[in-house]
């Protein structure tokens, strides 16, 4: 059985000329001389490195296709007919919007569980940051700000290497803060090897007054730093003399002549890998708390065991207060698409080895942050179970890719309601914002008539929002759960013996069963 499907894919806008292909190679069955080339192997060979990224690059988020043996489907939430934890056993007063899904991290209020992490220099973030920021500060949680803004931002302004003014970056903070109700939610801004350079972090915190950065080891989507494609030479000229590593380099006089002829159509620029250490972490984390910095959090790709025991330890020395640990198999709007799909430790694998090694930690009294996990989550089903699997250790679930989704879809329903052309399957509640975008309710509660500057992309992501609170309280409810201090390993089990043993989750037919005797038997 394979778990992976090659040389073809929706995602770069390829395809087989057979129906039957080899599942290792995906190569069809027969491959025929004068075929066109419509699969990878075939446009390669007519575009080359262009087909290693997702398409159209710029307008799309991307998410791994791989079948891994083990993933969040392979478990089951645990209901139960008795009592209740958090409220009084009480059936007038355990009901589902009773239930608390308000969580602190340090003095910092959230009114979920969850937030949005390293929306970066990406066309794709930077375009729609605006639903994003807005409707999650709207409805009470964080976002974060990911690498290279500054770096890539064409108005930066830089003096002696070090960046001293970036509009898109206070844009970016701006929009959150002018929307921020009642003390909840944050920003967090990420800094990568570049952004240490230009001194991105120490620009936030002492010029925009922010005060909780992120140091970034990694993410889950690739293993080297991150890219975006220029559309012309000048601002790949732009970057590279900024210090980015870009390809074809523009000040090659053959890449000129080309670039000039049309033959070259875009650049990429890519972000140096990162050379962690515990040594440099704590000094770096020193320096940020020097600098001003309240709050301090890493984030960790999906690299091998080891890598993710020093991100542990590291978080546990250096006293911070959130690791984000990104499993393989998320999402991101800028990775190469096999290595998409091909790298990595996958998020149940991951988050599974982070609770063991937490929980090591926590029997020596070691200091253990909070911990968010992220990689695919998008459903209130995912964001329990992952609460559930790392819990007490985990406490928050980071996501990118569905929250874009809920912005971007929200910007285009907008517009079409502005331009008359409304798809049907969203005429069938009226022809108006207010009528078609349910979150408009609470915009107006809280809001009133000033609901009406809220961006349809905001309208969005507070939308999906409540969906995810809502979804949550009442699988909590089942479980009997009603502050998220309760949820733990018990309320899940698994399906199958494999994700039992990857995870250390009861297998469902060895579940409860002495409990179950003791019932039965007396």
């Amino acid at each position: 059985m394979s778990f992976s499907r090659p040389n073809f894919s929706e995602a770069t806008n390829t395809r087989l000329r057979l129906k039957d292909y080899s599942p290792f190679s995906g190569m069809c069955v027969t491959c025929l001389d004068g075929c066109p080339g419509y699969c990878e192997i075939g446009k390669s060979a007519i575009r080359g490195r262009e087909y290693i990224y997702p398409k159209p690059y710029g307008k799309v988020t991307s998410g791994s296709q791989k079948n891994y043996p083990v993933d969040f489907s392979h478990f089951n939430i645990n209901g139960t007919c008795v009592g209740a934890q958090g409220v009084a056993a009480d059936p007038d007063v355990a009901t589902f919007p009773n239930v608390d899904i308000e969580l602190r991290l340090g003095d910092i209020k959230l009114r979920a569980p969850w937030f949005t992490t390293g929306l970066g220099s990406t066309f794709i973030a930077r375009d729609n940051w605006e639903g994003v920021a807005i409707g999650s500060a709207l409805f009470g949680t964080m976002v974060g700000v990911g690498e290279n803004v500054c770096g890539v931002d064409p108005e930066a302004e830089f003096q002696n290497g070090k960046v001293i003014r970036s509009p898109e970056m206070e844009r970016r903070i701006r929009l959150f803060q002018e929307w921020q109700r009642d003390g909840y939610g944050g920003v967090i801004v990420q800094e990568n090897i570049e952004d240490s350079r230009f001194g991105t972090l120490e620009y936030v915190i002492e010029q925009l007054g922010i005060e909780f950065v992120e140091i970034k080891w990694g993410q889950g989507a690739k293993d080297i730093g991150g890219e975006i494609k220029l559309p012309d030479i000048k601002r790949a000229k732009q970057l590279k003399d900024r210090g980015y590593i870009v390809f074809p380099d523009p000040d090659d006089p053959v890449i000129q002549d080309l670039a000039e002829k049309g033959g070259i159509k875009e650049f990429e620029r890519h972000s140096r890998l990162g050379m962690a250490s515990l040594e440099g972490f704590l000094k770096r984390v020193e320096e940020l708390r020097k600098r001003g910095a309240k709050y301090i959090s890493l984030k960790t790709g999906a690299y091998r065991p080891k890598d993710l025991a020093l991100a542990l330890r590291a978080a546990s020395e250096g006293k911070i207060d959130l690791l984000i640990v990104d499993g393989a198999g998320g999402g991101t709007g800028m990775s190469p698409w096999r290595m998409m799909n091909e790298w990595g430790i996958p998020t149940v694998y991951l988050e599974a080895l982070t609770y063991n090694y937490a929980k090591l930690l926590a029997e020596k009294g070691k200091h253990i942050p909070a911990i968010a996990i992220a990689g695919g989550f998008t459903m209130e089903d995912h964001i329990f179970k992952g609460l559930a699997l790392g819990a007490p250790y985990v406490k928050l679930i980071a996501m990118g890719r569905s929250t874009l989704t809920a912005a971007m879809v929200g910007k285009t329903i907008g517009s079409l309601i502005a331009s008359g052309n409304i798809p049907k399957d969203y005429a069938e509640y009226g022809n108006q914002v207010e009528e078609i975008f349910t979150a408009v309710a609470e915009m107006k509660k809280i809001l009133g008539n000033d609901w009406k500057k809220v961006p349809p992309a905001a309208l969005g992501v507070y939308g999906y929002f409540d969906r995810l609170a809502t979804g949550l309280k009442q699988f909590m409810a089942g479980a009997r759960k009603f502050k998220l201090e309760y949820i733990s390993r018990d309320d899940i089990f698994a399906l199958t013996e494999e994700a039992a043993k990857v995870t250390g989750i009861p297998y469902v037919m060895d579940l409860d069963r002495e409990e179950s005797l003791n019932i039965l038997l007396g």
